[in-house]
């Protein structure tokens, strides 16, 4: 499950993504363009530290981008190179937003999702003291290998070639394109 809080982010999660996108190797679209959210799922870090969202992006009239990132406290040791930049977040304070491909938090949740569907977290707002659902903008669902997911260690690394992403921890790998 999700927490969310109704609060106001500066810089935006699409406005820190504008300068950002056109650095990647993968990316598709009007470098400077503004950047729209289809929609967006998320993953829940099991000891509840870290924001684990992706976003389904567009830049311009480009190709919709996949975009994985993660939500720190606190900056990452050796993840300079997966580093999106700085958010102030009204309710949580500074955030530091990585590429989640680098942030070892993630592979467990992508392999749990891809491998065994164990799906997207449920996001909800607290109002009144009442949790609120929000709906999901899209759903995600795994291929059900019935193959053992892998719980770690994750490197903090990925490769990116082209239009590939390949994400690797002990003892698999996924690979996007």
């Amino acid at each position: 499950m999700a927490l969310l809080h109704r609060a106001e982010l500066r810089p935006s999660k699409l406005e820190l993504l504008v300068p950002w996108l056109p650095g990647r190797s993968w990316f598709a679209g009007e470098a400077g363009a503004e950047v729209s959210r289809v929609a967006a799922y998320r993953f829940d870090d099991p000891a509840g530290e870290v924001g684990v969202e992706t976003l389904l992006v567009r830049a311009g009239d480009g190709p919709v981008l996949q975009v994985p990132l993660t939500y720190r406290g606190a900056p990452l040791a050796g993840a300079d190179d997966f580093f999106v930049g700085l958010v102030e977040h009204s309710v949580l304070g500074r955030r530091w937003v990585y590429d989640a491909c680098g942030d070892p938090v993630y592979p467990p949740l992508l392999a749990a999702a891809v491998l065994a569907d164990a799906g997207q977290a449920e996001e909800y707002f607290e109002v009144d003291g009442k949790r609120e659902m929000r709906p999901a903008s899209m759903t995600l669902t795994g291929s059900r290998t019935g193959r053992p997911v892998p719980t770690g260690p994750a490197s903090a690394g990925s490769v990116s070639a082209g239009s590939v992403s390949t994400v690797r921890f002990r003892p698999a790998r996924v690979t996007a394109a």
